[in-house]
């Protein structure tokens, strides 16, 4: 059997052979660092399973996590001596626009939300992050090793978001993280509603915003259909003409499929459980609820559904529908067993001190009674997140043949006085605090204050 893989085609230009979509035209071209088999030797080590290992030793070899224990010996290899020092894995932001809205701030970079229709799933995020944004090295800084990039929250439906290593490269495809499935941004509530009722243009209310959700899921089931029976005809032995290409339904039969994840702007409790019924009604998993700054009144029933949930700490009131929140939301999400609670950033600043946000939640909640340890809560900002973004088999954690992408901090990371000192990705070193070789500078912020 002969396969054409296009963009699209015609009848005529297929000329009998079966027409393939290629899920995969812009690949990752990302290649790891310079790197040296590392033992770091005595180091407090969170882990991001659960468990906390004290005066304990890792080995990074080519890439991977080679072992984890004490009185380890790597012959030949660097060693690092981790006395006093905290090391856990790389953080990981579920929910950034850098590169999309980078710095300096300027109109003309201001490319994360296409507001030309309330659905634009057809829009990817990587065709506008600019890879030179100075907030990628700040993030670094800060410990963060992997990060997804997210269209704005104007649309129904905003577009593809794409996951991202945190290291230097000239070109977005350097960055993209290797086999990470792509994720669809969408939004409840007041943002779409109220840019495109503004213009007289629907949606105008929460109704018109779900039946903007269902006519498009209708029509993205048309479309799946359309190509499921083009292949049954090809896999048949017949000539049939292929279905119009749509890169926009092409996005949204991607989630029906199972191969794009959904990562959802929403804030209200009653509109996060609608969307889990809309996932049911067609079909998908409803994925990621990001803000949810009243999940904690249907904990139960995101965790029953499977649905992780990125919040912040202490965001709040800047709309109506951001006002019913409490500072331990998290803290009694995470408190229901088999939940997936997140903390995430959606802020240029606050993805330089995650690890002090999840301390904000951690300290709060144990003031109000709760009982959460640092072994705990740092999986809000590592394994959790990397299970929202469907690569929890390749990071988020500290296990033997894991990637090597992790932090050494100075002391406690949660203590607003810690520092990530060294950060490694595939077990190259990308960041160290104390040596300007790898510390990086950018032209774009010379003359700024």
């Amino acid at each position: 059997m002969t396969v054409l893989l296009l963009s699209g085609c015609t009848p005529s230009e297929s000329g009998g052979q079966k027409v393939v979509i290629n899920k995969n035209p812009y690949p990752s071209q990302y290649q790891p660092l310079p790197r040296e088999r590392t033992l770091i030797k005595n180091a407090t080590i969170l882990t991001g399973t659960g468990a906390r290992l004290e005066r304990t030793d890792i080995i990074l070899s080519r890439g991977k996590i080679e072992a984890l224990g004490r009185g380890l010996v790597a012959d030949g290899a660097r060693v690092i001596d981790g006395t006093g020092k905290w090391l856990t894995p790389g953080l990981i932001d579920v929910h950034s626009h850098l590169g999309v809205y980078p710095s300096p701030a300027l109109s003309a970079h201001s490319d994360g939300n296409e507001k030309s229709d309330p659905n634009t799933s057809e829009v990817w995020a990587e065709h506008s992050v600019w890879p030179q944004d100075p907030g990628f090295h700040a993030a670094r800084a800060g410990g963060v090793t992997t990060l997804q990039i997210l269209p704005g929250s104007a649309n129904l439906f905003g577009g593809r978001g794409v996951t991202l290593k945190n290291v230097p490269s000239v070109v977005t495809q350097g960055m993209k993280f290797p086999g990470a499935p792509y994720g669809l941004k969408m939004a409840c509530g007041e943002n779409p509603k109220m840019v495109y009722g503004s213009r007289k243009q629907a949606p105008s209310t929460r109704m018109g915003n779900m039946a903007g959700y269902r006519m498009a899921w209708i029509k993205a089931e048309a479309y799946r259909r359309a190509w499921q029976a083009y292949d049954a005809a090809y896999a048949a032995g017949l000539n049939p003409t292929p279905p119009t290409r749509d890169i926009e339904l092409d996005t949204l039969r991607g989630v029906l499929d199972g191969e794009i994840l959904v990562h959802n702007h929403c804030y209200k409790a009653e509109e996060m459980a609608m969307m889990i019924d809309l996932g049911k009604e067609f079909g998908y998993h409803s994925g990621t609820f990001h803000h949810a700054v009243e999940a904690y009144k249907i904990a139960g029933m995101l965790a029953g559904n499977g649905n992780c949930v990125a919040m912040w700490p202490d965001w709040w009131g800047a709309k109506m529908e951001s006002y019913d929140a409490i500072y331990d939301n998290l803290a009694l999400v995470a408190a229901v067993e088999k939940s997936c609670v997140i903390v995430h950033s959606d802020s240029k600043t606050t993805i330089q001190r995650l690890n002090q946000e999840a301390g904000k939640v951690m300290y709060r909640a144990n003031e109000s009674g709760f009982s959460y340890t640092p072994e705990a809560a740092i999986r809000w900002i590592t394994a959790n997140a990397a299970k929202s973004l469907g690569i929890a088999d390749k990071t988020g954690s500290l296990e033997v043949n894991k990637s090597a992408d992790l932090v050494i901090w100075n002391q406690n990371p949660f203590s607003v006085y810690a520092h990530a000192e060294q950060v490694f990705i595939d077990g190259a070193k990308v960041y160290d605090r104390h040596d300007p070789r790898y510390q990086a500078q950018s032209d774009f912020l010379l003359g700024q204050q």
